[in-house]
């Protein structure tokens, strides 16, 4: 299962079925958000309210196991979703097919399978905005990447990346724990180098 927000680059992963597509929410919802901004309608605002009640549902059942997770959503989101399903099709047969409006309707209705993927398996989001935010960073810097000088400087900066990255997804702070990697390692037997990883990793009460 992969997450994700309908790049196109994405598309040859799911193309023999080996890796199924869980569409994002949040990216399906911003395409009527910004009609909505332009310009309140009435088809926008019942669009994000359906919508809406979903997110709903994902604040009540956040950090619940996954089983529980599935059946609230089988339970209350998927006819939720059915019946939106309808709406946007019966919705669409009154619109333009050349309308911006009829446009964020065609981009759900086209990803529908991948967006029900998050109620038939309960570890996955609603949404990749997890992933966006803890891929922030990477965007705003990427100016400064066009001047790694190498693939390998770009090799060592994604080695670095998932360094930090798995540091955070442990509780543990990046700076303190590569501080003490660093000052300590070049003394510790290298056949237990594993007392480094940051679930493993007893930082001094210093740092």
């Amino acid at each position: 299962m992969l997450q994700a927000d309908a790049y196109a680059a994405f598309n040859a992963l799911f193309d023999n079925g080996t890796i199924h597509e869980a569409a994002c929410w949040a990216h399906a919802r911003r395409k009527f958000h910004d009609l909505h901004a332009a310009r309140v309608t009435p088809l926008t605002t019942e669009a994000l309210r359906r919508i809406a009640e979903l997110y709903v549902i994902e604040a009540e059942i956040r950090g619940k196991p996954p089983d529980e997770r599935r059946q609230v959503r089988q339970a209350r989101s998927r006819p939720l979703l059915d019946d939106l399903e309808r709406w946007l099709r019966t919705t669409l047969e009154t619109l333009s097919r050349k309308s911006d409006t009829a446009a964020a309707i065609l981009y759900a209705l086209k990803l529908w399978p991948a967006l029900l993927r998050y109620c038939e398996d309960g570890a996955v989001e609603i949404d990749n905005s997890a992933a966006e935010r803890a891929l922030r960073g990477v965007a705003i810097g990427r100016r400064n990447y066009l001047f790694a000088g190498a693939d390998s400087g770009g090799e060592r900066a994604a080695a670095i990346y998932s360094l930090i990255g798995t540091a955070k997804l442990n509780g543990v702070d990046p700076e303190a724990w590569l501080r003490h990697v660093l000052t300590q390692i070049a003394d510790h037997p290298v056949n237990q180098v594993d007392d480094f990883l940051p679930w493993n990793c007893n930082l001094p009460a210093a740092l």
